[in-house]
């Protein structure tokens, strides 16, 4: 497949070793805003995301090239180095020290391509007693504090039900890439990033720290309350219907005199002591409870809309199907979209467009994520200058598939 979009990153070259969903929402990022992004994968072993037939692996891998290698033979890591020596980048998350192994990693890529930059993005970075755990997700968020405070009091086994940590980890190796590449400009050399995606979940609890390096204190699961700040009400009400519901989050004393007139001023609402926030907080239990006698006959959006309308900050909990079919502001803004091209294996595809928009470059130009055998010519015209009939050797001893 050609690629046809520019961007920010146009004429950044991309070797992509990554699978599942960190590294690849990095590399995903970067081919959105224009970078070459080559994705080394095999038919035969392309990893627990599943083939190029997964919807999995179409979520996650637009807008990249696909070039299948066979890393156990010798030839297949004579071209991974040819082509880490073409990179501008070269990004992997498997555990520590594959690239090693496969004669392929920094300090031996380096000799050639000084200006090279390489980012590693293990679970636990490649130090100390658990740098060679096998990291997912749950683990991740377990580990590093996240699931115990993302729960409820007296449940704190529930935590997050998907792969926040994984996200946070793909932004945090694209920050880090574009650091390494300005710092490029400068000293025409590159570097060696390694990326924790364990210590980047413990930086997302920063106030839990904070409070515990100040005061000594160990925060517990809060649910939907704050744990910090003083706020009620501050949670999520059942409105009409099934599995409906409103996420209503005052924080003033004025708010909560516009929603007690918007409710008709209800008696419950006028008792002496509600008028304060800390009044409020010592009843939250009586006050939920009637807050959602309120809101449980109410049209959740409507009331959301309502609420917003007089500066009280309410959210309707929406599904995927509200998402993609029923929000007005993602609808409005065009956020996901139908590739242009049939995708050879799903057919009809849509996508969610990248959430930046830069004013003199266009992003919003997606190739449909690619199926094995599509860009193996391209690429390695492209990158190493082989012949068609060099490819067609290298497929026919099974190098390349």
């Amino acid at each position: 497949m050609d690629k046809i979009m520019t961007g920010p990153l146009d004429g950044i070259k991309v070797l992509d070793f990554t699978h599942v969903l960190a590294g690849p929402f990095s590399t995903r990022i970067m081919g959105d805003l224009g970078a070459d992004v080559v994705k080394i994968m095999s038919e035969a072993r392309h990893g627990p995301d599943g083939g190029t037939g997964s919807p999995y692996h179409v979520m996650w891998n637009r807008n990249k090239r696909i070039l299948q290698l066979d890393m156990t033979q010798t030839e297949g890591k004579e071209l991974a180095r040819e082509l880490c020596n073409q990179a501008d980048i070269v990004i992997d998350n498997f555990s520590v020290g594959v690239l090693d192994r496969w004669g392929i990693g920094y300090d031996t890529i380096k000799k050639e391509n000084p200006a090279v930059i390489y980012i590693q993005m293990s679970g636990m970075g490649d130090e100390g007693p658990w740098s060679s755990y096998v990291s997912f997700a749950p683990t991740v968020h377990a580990l590093s504090g996240l699931t115990y405070l993302t729960g409820v009091p007296g449940r704190e086994d529930i935590g997050i039900g998907f792969s926040y940590n994984d996200h946070q980890s793909g932004l945090h190796g694209t920050v880090a890439i574009l650091a390494a590449l300005n710092e490029r400009l400068k000293s025409q050399k590159g570097q060696r990033i390694e990326l924790s995606q364990f210590e980047v979940g413990v930086t997302l609890n920063a106030v839990a720290l904070l409070d515990y390096f100040a005061n000594g204190n160990t925060v517990s699961p809060s649910g939907n309350q704050l744990p910090f700040d003083s706020a009620q009400p501050h949670n999520c009400y059942p409105t009409a219907g099934e599995d409906s519901w409103v996420a209503i989050a005052l924080q003033t004393d004025e708010q909560w005199n516009m929603l007690v007139k918007l409710m008709d001023s209800p008696e419950w609402a006028l008792k002496s002591g509600l008028e304060s926030v800390d009044g409020r907080i010592a009843q939250l239990e009586a006050i939920d409870s009637e807050i959602s006698e309120w809101t449980k006959h109410q049209n959740g959006k409507e009331l959301m809309e309502m609420l917003q309308e007089h500066g009280i900050p309410a959210g309707y909990v929406q599904n995927g199907n509200d998402l993609v079919n029923n929000d007005p502001e993602l609808q409005a803004s065009g956020f996901f979209f139908d590739y242009q091209e049939t995708h050879p294996l799903l057919g009809k595809i849509r996508g969610d467009r990248l959430p930046l928009r830069f004013k003199r470059q266009n992003v919003s130009s997606y190739n449909r994520p690619e199926i094995f055998g599509e860009s193996n010519h391209k690429v390695l015209k492209d990158w190493l200058g082989l012949s068609q009939s060099e490819v067609e050797r290298l497929e026919h001893i099974g190098t390349v598939k």
